[in-house]
């Protein structure tokens, strides 16, 4: 782990279970339940950082999707397999170098084939990011 993330991961997060070879460079991610759902998070590093000194977009996309899947993948046992047919996103203001980003992920509709998501990125009282995406279910 690098400085910046080391020592200052909030109380309650814990690294992700979720991993692939893409997510690992993408984060590292954090999660932890919130009262509505799952909150993933993720420290703003140096491999994030774009020319005008803020969060790549992709970072923040990234993590939206991440966060709005993840939802949906953990709404049943055993977790869903899903797949992104649609995923909006309205880009509001940057992350900085440092910043502790979280997403915040709700299920609008799901049905047995199909799930509807909302949800924003938000980095302490600033609001980064608004989202909404559609998953196909992949159901055996």
């Amino acid at each position: 782990m690098d400085s910046l993330s080391a020592d200052n991961i909030p109380a309650g997060f814990e690294r992700a279970k979720f991993s692939s070879p893409f997510l690992d460079m993408a984060g590292p991610y954090y999660e932890r339940q919130g009262e509505d759902g799952i909150i993933v998070a993720t420290r703003i590093n140096e491999g994030h950082i774009n020319h005008i000194k803020v969060a790549h977009g992709g970072v923040l996309g990234t993590l939206a999707d991440v966060a709005l899947s993840y939802q949906v993948h953990r709404a049943e046992k055993p977790a869903l397999p899903v797949a992104t047919m649609n995923l909006n996103t309205n880009y509001l203001a940057g992350a900085k170098l440092g910043d502790w980003v979280e997403a915040y992920a709700r299920i609008d509709r799901i049905s047995k084939r199909t799930a509807y998501c909302s949800g924003q990125i938000v980095c302490g009282e600033a609001v980064l990011m608004t989202m909404t995406a559609v998953f196909a279910i992949l159901r055996k």
